[in-house]
């Protein structure tokens, strides 16, 4: 039974779904939006929004964690710099998923998840 599971398996066991997050997590900071499957773009929200709601207060404690939650102190950098101020006065809903009219090879439906 799936009692108490949260979140989907992708397929991947948990530090590869950790990694997953992680790598894109990085991308969508870096680039503003990536391209991937749909079920990753609302796997990855609540990780990437989390993450942006901590950037907003720039405190060592703050930079710290999100170091260990990032992996890449660029990343974190542009967090800090650009995208915490950027979304201050926001309460939520930092980032939007698009939906292609298109599916892929293997039926997966594509969207595309970018910062609002």
């Amino acid at each position: 039974m799936k009692h108490h599971k949260k979140g989907r398996s992708l397929g991947r066991d948990k530090d590869e779904r950790r990694s997953l997050a992680k790598s894109q997590a990085r991308s969508l900071i870096l680039h503003g939006k990536i391209k991937t499957t749909e079920m990753k773009a609302k796997e990855l929200r609540p990780f990437i929004e989390k993450l942006i709601t901590r950037a907003k207060d720039d405190s060592l404690a703050s930079r710290r964690i999100l170091i260990s939650r990032v992996g890449d102190k660029d990343a974190v950098d542009k967090l800090f710099k650009d995208i915490g101020p950027r979304y201050k006065e926001r309460k939520g809903g930092y980032t939007r998923i698009v939906r292609l009219p298109y599916k892929r090879n293997d039926g997966a439906r594509e969207a595309i998840i970018e910062f609002v």
